[in-house]
């Protein structure tokens, strides 16, 4: 399990290593950008949700347990960049299927 650690006072939430990726590239592309967002992660099950207001000026730190980085699913990282654009902000959604690729590496 990884963690998404939050400003100075280290508040964290742990994740598995393959969402942390995915998380990282999304919250990365919307600061890179000077877009701040709320991201609301679940701190497991039935323990509740905490709440992040995400900007360019808060240290942020992404942990990860594995020492290699996962394969990135385009579909999930668009539906995660959509929903951290939306009035509600970033909710981690379960992962959805790639599209099969045909023999030459082109989506179907």
């Amino acid at each position: 399990m990884g963690k998404f650690i939050y400003g100075l006072g280290g508040d964290s939430v742990e994740m598995d290593d393959r969402t942390l990726a995915h998380l990282r590239i999304v919250v990365m592309n919307k600061l890179r950008r000077s877009e701040p967002f709320m991201f609301d992660a679940s701190l497991g099950e039935g323990t509740g949700r905490r709440s992040f207001w995400l900007h360019p000026a808060v240290p942020l730190q992404f942990q990860f347990s594995g020492g290699r980085s996962p394969r990135l699913n385009r579909v999930w990282l668009d539906e995660l960049m959509k929903a951290a654009s939306g009035p509600s902000g970033l909710t981690i959604m379960p992962e959805p299927a790639e599209p099969a690729e045909a023999p030459g590496g082109d989506p179907l």
